[in-house]
Formats: structure tokens, sequence, C-alpha cells
């Protein structure tokens, strides 16, 4: 048998990201009754009793009244289909129409879910081992996996109740150049951030794009849960805010349509000059090239099925998301009244948690490590599960914080959950005498 070590393995198999992913996985595995406040999935409910018969079929006929015919719209089910994507301009009307973003077809990809857009912009943008992604910390595992995987180096970069500090983002700029480096992209997720809920306020902003032009990094948006903020509290997202190109936006049909047609897009109207500089085209159009070395290109039935969906709701992402973020609220309020419950039934002292006001997650701080022992005796004697956040911090912060999600989850299971997770705060959460409170 052949036998490899490891070590001379890429380096982004021993991230430590990666382990603890896998550990949640097996612990959830080896716990099927528990309840899990874990995952981040979306819920079942809206996707149940799916006719995918008639979303391809709107599609298909959408696609032959716009000229291309029954027999030709019909075959663009089957066959390959451009890198760049098949329903770019039913997306770009969406993101024009629900969130001011004026983006031409041209510069969108339609992407394998966003992490193949988090991936293909990192592989276009970070050139040199001189090139650094700034991240806010803690941060979604998706984007320091991809960096990970690229050999990208990543700076952290605190964030407070606000989101983002731009301060320290920028004299996280003038270290790197002090070093002979630069920052060349910043990854932000502004609007109920996973894994910490925490959203960017509105006067943060218009700085964090000012100083992207100021230091010549690009913006890297993800927008995956914007759509759960309750009616007249929506923020513009940072790439309607752009008007120097500065921004890189990346969404997902996950939450708003269903997690496993793997759809997700990003746009790119970035310009990109050409050898010896005669011409320009979007950047959307380099990503494409790239994604021909990867997936080739975004399945052609996934892309129909989102676009069918979204016909259906007269080419409106606010219109197919409304019902969504009606239940995820649902869900985030009935997990913030479950723990106030239990906060008033008594809860040791140094026990605390955010209350954001929408996303699927809510962020809670013990006086104790919350680390994957302490996860194996939550599981195994109480039957709750919840997600460490140390795995979340680049800059190794989170050592005693934990995430919890409700989407997944009914109220009743809401209620069961946080019943279980109290009892288990009270039993574990106290600190040895001695013992500090951590981060």
């Amino acid at each position: 048998m052949t036998f490899l070590d490891r070590e001379v393995l890429h380096a982004s198999l021993q991230d430590p990201v990666l382990e603890s992913i896998g550990f949640l996985n097996e612990i959830m595995d080896r716990y099927p009754d528990a309840l899990s406040f874990a995952p981040g999935a979306p819920h079942p409910a809206p996707y149940e009793g799916l006719d995918t018969a008639r979303y391809l079929d709107r599609f298909t006929a959408h696609a032959a009244a716009a000229g291309l015919g029954k027999d030709r719209a019909a075959r663009l089910l089957y066959e390959y289909g451009p890198a760049r994507g098949l329903i770019n301009e039913i997306v770009a009307d969406a993101l024009r129409r629900d969130q001011g973003i004026d983006a031409d077809p041209d510069s969108l990809v339609i992407t394998v879910g966003a992490q193949e857009a988090m991936f293909l912009v990192l592989r276009a943008l970070i050139a040199s081992p001189e090139d650094l992604l700034a991240v806010s910390d803690p941060c979604f595992v998706g984007i320091t996996s991809a960096a990970s995987l690229l050999g990208a180096g990543v700076v952290p970069v605190p964030e407070d109740a606000d989101g983002l500090d731009v301060d320290a983002l920028a004299e996280a700029c003038r270290a790197a150049r002090r070093s002979g480096r630069r920052v060349r992209a910043c990854y932000v997720a502004p609007d109920y951030a996973n894994p910490g809920g925490t959203r960017m306020a509105a006067e943060r902003r218009r700085p964090l794009l000012e100083l992207a032009g100021q230091e010549d990094f690009l913006v890297l948006e993800d927008n995956a849960y914007g759509f759960t903020a309750a009616p007249g509290t929506e923020l513009p997202a940072l790439k309607a805010l752009d008007t120097t190109r500065r921004v890189v936006h990346i969404g997902t049909f996950a939450k708003v349509c269903f997690p496993g047609a793997r759809v997700g897009y990003v746009v790119a109207n970035q310009s990109v000059s050409t050898a010896g500089g005669s011409a320009a085209v979007p950047l959307a159009a380099e990503l494409a090239r790239l994604k021909t070395a990867v997936t080739v290109n975004t399945s052609p039935v996934c892309q129909a099925l989102i676009a069918g969906m979204l016909l259906e709701h007269g080419g409106s992402l606010a219109e197919l998301s409304r019902g969504r973020s009606v239940l995820y609220r649902r869900n985030l309020a009935h997990l913030l009244r479950a723990l106030e419950r239990e906060g008033v039934a008594g809860l040791p002292d140094g026990v605390e948690w955010n209350r954001p006001g929408g996303g699927f997650f809510v962020r809670m701080r013990l006086p104790v490590p919350a680390d994957a022992g302490l996860l194996e005796t939550s599981a195994a004697g109480y039957g709750v599960l919840w997600t460490p956040m140390a795995p979340f911090h680049p800059g190794g912060g989170g050592t005693h914080t934990l995430r919890l999600s409700c989407s997944y989850l009914d109220p009743e299971e809401i209620d069961e959950g946080v019943r279980r997770l109290g009892a288990f705060l009270r039993e574990h959460a106290r600190p040895r005498a001695g013992a500090g409170a951590g981060s």
C-alpha cells in the first residue's frame, strides 16, 4: 500500500479550521438525537413540495419567448452552457430592482454557490505572496479556508457591535506597506454576518469604500443574510453605494431558494486591461476564464430552477424571499425570548449574548472556554449542540464564545433546546476559582 505523509501535502490540509469542521460533523453524527443549534442551514419548510418541473418549464418558456425557440430553449438544460452563466440577465434585473445594484449582465458570473465565487475572486486578485486578504474578525470560515487553499496571507481586522473597524483596517493597510506587502482585498459580510450576527452601521459603509479607494484594494461583499432584515430597516448594500467600482458583490440563492441547487453569483464590473492595454474587459470575464479550469460551468438545470423561481415572483428576489425572511425573523425572536427566560431563571455570571436584528446567528460569551471538550459534555449529557467560535477567529480569539443558529429549528425545538442549554450552562459554565474570563 502507498502511504502519504500529510506533511508533504499542501499546508491547507493541516488548517485547524478544517479539523474543527470535521469534529463538528462527527459529533453531530454521534449524537443524532441532540437538538442542534450548530448548523447554519436553511429551514426545510420553504422548499418542501417544491415543483421543480414547473420552474424548469417557466424558464424554458421565458427563453423561448426571448427568441431562442422552443427546441433550443429546451436544449439549454442539457448542454454545458457558457462559463459565465445562463441566467445573468434575470439575476441582474433582480439586483437592480431589489437592491439598487446596477450591473450589466456581462459583469456577472453564475457560480456553484457563493463558495466558488470567493475562490475565483481570490485566485484572480491574490497574485503573489505580497498580496494580502483582510477579513473581519470573527469571519466566515469559507473565505479563510479558500485563502488557505490558495496560500493567501490573511490579515484579521477586529469588528465591534457596528461591524468592521475601518480605522483598524486603515492601520492594517499601513502596516502591510511597511512590511513591503499590500492589502489587495477586504472581505466583509455587512448584514448579519456569519458567525457573529453583526451588522455594519450605515455610517461605516461609505468610509469603508473611501478607504478602499485611498488604499487601492477591493471590497468583497458577502450578501447571504441581508434578506432577513425587517421591512423598513434595510440598509443599502455596499455595491449599491459603489460609485468607483471598488466592490465585488457575492451572493447565493441557498437561503432564498434552496441549498441543493448550489447556485450563487458574483458581480465584478471592475475593468481589466488586456495585453498591451488596447482594450478592457470586466473582471467577471476573467473570473469566467478561471471557472473553466475549476467547474467549467454551473449546472444549467440548477440555474434554470433558480431563474424559474425568480420569474414566478415577478423577477424579484425580495418577493421570492419574503416568506423566508418572516420565518427566520420569527425563529430569531423566539430564540432570543427563550434565552431571556433562561437568563431570568438564573444563569452563571458572565454568560452573555448579543441580540441581532436579523440573520441566523446569536453569539454567546461564557466565563469558561467553549471548546471541543465542553461541546462533547453538552452533547453527551444534555442533548444540545452548538458551535465553538474559536475557528471563526483568524486572529486567535473567540476561545470563550459559542454560536447558536436558529435557522433549521422549529419554535418548539428552540424552546426545548434552550431549556437543555440552560441546564448545561448552570452546571458547567461556572469558572473555577482563579480562572479568567477569556475572550
